[in-house]
């Protein structure tokens, strides 16, 4: 098994606490390639079905490609603000929703529904199981960041053809996520939707049930 030791002392329920979705917060400065290396190696350690590994990533450092992609972006996120009734505009304006050239490292996080081959034992019944095995890649990802004192911002502000084209991914390979890395000037201790007045997050309890979904919640 790859060594993951770091400097970092934080447990992973500080991690898990402390994680952010990282936008305004990038100092500027690329991420080190060592430390690099073992975020990437945390998110291949993920568990998947069948032992399949059904991920790639796809690292992005092309000043030229994070700016492309970046306009690309922009013109999303203006079609999604178009979109929104008035009140919900002028909350969402003041949103940042990416860093992609200010991070200057983009991971692009594929999945390949053909790993494996047509008979990939725990997916016979729920396809789905491998695209999760993917997004549990990039929360090994994420959480790893966390503990190297890294941000990472998900963007979710994109056409998933574009992106495709822009990075020459082969078919029937997808990307699901486009992940902005690099050094940050701190992590705000509110998310940023909870700040802005998007939305507040759920409160344990409510999540919660017990025997049935429709059962007594907590």
């Amino acid at each position: 098994m790859t060594d993951l030791s770091s400097p970092s002392p934080m447990s992973l329920y500080s991690a898990i606490a402390s994680r952010r979705d990282v936008r305004a917060e990038f100092s500027g400065d690329r991420i080190d390639d060592g430390v690099l290396r073992r975020i990437l190696s945390a998110a291949h350690q993920a568990p998947s079905v069948g032992n399949t590994q059904p991920w790639d990533f796809v690292v992005v450092r092309s000043s030229d490609t994070l700016s492309t992609f970046a306009t690309h972006v922009q013109e999303q996120r203006c079609a999604f603000a178009d979109s929104l009734p008035p009140d919900r505009r002028a909350t969402f304006d003041p949103i940042r929703i990416e860093g992609i050239e200010t991070s200057g490292t983009g991971i692009v996080v594929t999945y390949d529904p053909s790993r494996g081959g047509r008979h990939v034992l725990g997916r016979a019944t729920v396809d789905d199981t491998g695209l999760f095995s993917a997004v549990l890649a990039i929360e090994n990802l994420w959480l790893a960041a966390v503990a190297e004192s890294i941000g990472v911002g998900w963007v979710s502000f994109y056409d998933e053809a574009f992106l495709t084209e822009l990075l020459d991914i082969p078919d029937p390979v997808r990307p699901i996520a486009w992940l902005c890395v690099g050094p940050v000037t701190e992590l705000q201790r509110v998310p940023d939707l909870e700040r802005f007045g998007w939305r507040r997050g759920r409160p344990l309890d409510d999540a919660i049930h017990h025997e049935k979904y429709r059962g007594e919640a907590h």
